[in-house]
């Protein structure tokens, strides 16, 4: 059986094994706050357990720690913003498509595989997602039932889930699959509406949907408290070459790979200068 260390068995543990400097009260109430598997372990390296930061002293986690934790307050609601301002945008696009409702949109909106030739391998490509999004949206609603007034009101009644009903249980991943999941002319559209657009790109309408994939680790890593300022929330997820494009258009700026937070925080940038006083068509 595994026995844990109480508090003062891990600051024996920090100075014997670890060569860290940890001693008094003060030391010992920031160890407990910020917690030896989730404070020390977490940021004890950069990116990988591979590249440790060489500590020698508590307060140097501390500090690493607090630095942390003031950049995911910074980002915070920035995030939030642009969530839910990309979740109404496209909703005020659909609305000139047809009906609001769950049913309607899966078959008018959600269509993306019919434009590809049937049994292609691009066709079940597209297939694939546009079932994947129903039992992620389906999921969702029987998770959210009977928490969720309106979604337990629409289904006691019989009547069909308004869409934006379901924008608001949806988290930022699968909301990036139903942005991928529109047919053409819907996703240029909204491209259009959100003021996503460049001449020297192509106009596929799919520049939304790289966005929300790629801040959708930065976004999880901040919900969850996780580690963010080596951006090991990214993984080794290559990024869209259209979205690194799109960022050095607008901005002039080079080597935006996504492998740096400030390349997040230009990005972030760029959506709210461009959604600032927006005129939507």
């Amino acid at each position: 059986m595994v026995k844990g260390k109480r508090t003062d068995g891990l600051m024996i543990h920090l100075r014997d094994n670890a060569g860290i400097n940890i001693s008094g009260s003060k030391q010992k109430q920031e160890l407990l706050n910020i917690g030896y598997y989730h404070g020390y372990k977490g940021y004890r390296f950069i990116k990988k357990s591979t590249n440790p930061i060489p500590f020698t002293d508590f307060d140097e986690v501390s500090a690493i720690y607090n630095f942390d934790m003031n950049l995911k307050t910074l980002f915070y609601p920035y995030i939030m913003t642009i969530e839910t301002a990309v979740k109404n945008y496209t909703l005020n696009t659909l609305v000139s498509f047809g009906k609001m409702d769950l049913e309607s949109a899966f078959k008018n909106f959600f269509n993306d595989y019919r434009a590809e030739i049937t049994n292609s391998q691009q066709h079940k490509n597209k297939m694939k997602d546009y079932l994947k999004l129903q039992k992620k949206v389906y999921s969702q609603i029987q998770f959210n039932y009977p928490k969720n007034e309106i979604i337990t009101h629409h289904l006691h009644n019989g009547d069909a889930i308004p869409l934006w009903a379901v924008f608001e249980v949806l988290d930022m991943g699968n909301f990036g699959l139903l942005l991928k999941c529109l047919n053409k002319s819907i996703r240029i559209k909204n491209c259009q509406n959100l003021a996503l657009t460049h001449a020297s790109l192509e106009d596929d309408g799919r520049l939304i949907e790289n966005i929300i994939f790629n801040l959708k680790g930065l976004r999880n890593a901040i919900a969850h408290n996780n580690v963010i300022f080596d951006c090991r929330f990214s993984g080794n997820t290559n990024v869209n070459r259209n979205l690194k494009s799109y960022v050095n258009l607008e901005t002039e700026i080079k080597g935006i790979h996504f492998k740096q937070l400030i390349d997040y925080m230009i990005l972030i940038v760029i959506l709210l200068k461009n959604w600032e006083n927006q005129k939507l068509n």
